[in-house]
């Protein structure tokens, strides 16, 4: 009976442990974030005039180098779509089954390279990637197998 009795106390202060844990109870009254946080600071006031030329100056720059980002990334996504416009095409003609044909763009050129069984399907994939919207130019290193 006396056993009884320890085990559900040594289990009801476990529980509570637990409980007082994740419900984020802290001993002590006070955690370690809160005594090192410093005071907060208002933004209300006046600024010095060097420190704000320095701040626009620093701002043009970071929105200089972003619309290099964006033109770069605007480059990227057009190739890219210009290939997968380029792939669906060969991929979805019926007479080049059986045909391996890799595409790659940069800028508007495209190359096409890889092994087709026939002169009629080389024809046929040059002319695919000729008639692509978009197409500048194209890259020939397919061979015929």
């Amino acid at each position: 009976m006396l056993g009884a009795l320890v085990r559900l106390f040594v289990v009801l202060v476990v529980l509570v442990v637990i409980a007082a844990f994740f419900f984020g109870y802290r001993w002590g009254g006070t955690t370690e974030a809160s005594r090192t946080r410093e005071p907060a600071v208002g933004t209300t006031g006046s600024v010095a005039p060097d420190a704000r030329d320095h701040a626009r100056e620093v701002g043009a720059k970071i929105g200089g180098q972003v619309a290099v980002g964006a033109a770069r990334a605007g480059d990227a996504v057009g190739e890219a779509a210009l290939t997968a416009k380029v792939k669906s095409k060969i991929a979805l003609d019926d007479t080049l089954r059986g045909s391996d044909v890799s595409v790659h763009t940069s800028g508007t050129t495209v190359t096409l390279d890889g092994r087709v069984a026939s002169t009629a399907q080389h024809q046929r994939v040059m002319q695919l990637a000729r008639e692509t919207e978009g197409v500048g130019g194209v890259v020939d290193r397919v061979t015929v197998r």
